[in-house]
């Protein structure tokens, strides 16, 4: 289960691009509710404050609670703009949650063991996350903080796929109800490609390729 997470927020009822200018020369930042059969709600919370929250993984994955001037509500991220390039968050979309009914959102993967298997101790081997986060559908009390994707068995040539991986109760992935075509890959581990040798020059000794793996997104 995953931790609660509070974020202040206050409602608002200028809208428009002057207005939230406004909000953000004040440190303050312009965002919106909807979803669960309610109307939209437009509010504003400290820019610091969600600037913090947004360089941790759970902000985005996690049921936050929002709390809109002493009235708390579940939702979760569902769009965030950046500056293009200030270190400022311009705009966020929250959408509430039904406790009762299933909500798809998307989960970081956290790769576990890499090192020590097979394929991570065997020289000239490459390590390549294919997915670094999956789409998964459940009931908001079961949503995961992550998936673990434990590779202590991970050979040389071995692949790991969608429906390889272990699922908490209550979690399923949509991506496999559409087909077997859409049961990707999600680690593979393959030797490296040896370098190509110039036939003109003299013939050298090949070096192969050390051991590498993608780093995870976020």
């Amino acid at each position: 289960m995953m931790s609660e997470h509070t974020i202040k927020a206050a409602s608002r009822n200028a809208e428009g691009k002057g207005a939230s200018r406004r909000l953000r020369h004040a440190a303050q930042l312009p965002a919106i509710v909807y979803g669960d059969s309610a109307a939209p709600q437009s509010i504003q919370i400290e820019h610091e404050a969600i600037w913090l929250a947004s360089q941790h993984e759970w902000f985005y994955s996690s049921l936050l609670n929002l709390d809109i001037d002493g009235k708390v509500e579940q939702v979760l991220l569902r769009d965030m703009q950046r500056h293009p390039y200030k270190q400022l968050i311009m705009h966020l979309d929250f959408q509430r949650v039904d406790a009762n009914q299933a909500l798809r959102t998307k989960v970081q993967l956290h790769f576990l063991n890499q090192d020590s298997s097979p394929a991570g101790k065997t020289g000239g081997v490459v390590i390549m996350h294919e997915l670094t986060e999956v789409e998964i559908s459940c009931l908001p009390k079961d949503l995961p903080s992550a998936l673990e994707v434990d590779l202590a068995n991970l050979a040389v040539g071995g692949v790991v796929h969608l429906s390889d991986l272990t699922l908490p109760a209550g979690v399923e992935l949509p991506a496999l109800k559409l087909g077997k075509e859409h049961d990707v890959a999600v680690v593979v581990a393959k030797h490296g490609k040896e370098e190509a040798v110039d036939s003109a020059a003299p013939a050298t000794a090949e070096v192969p390729a050390t051991k590498a793996s993608k780093k995870d997104a976020k």
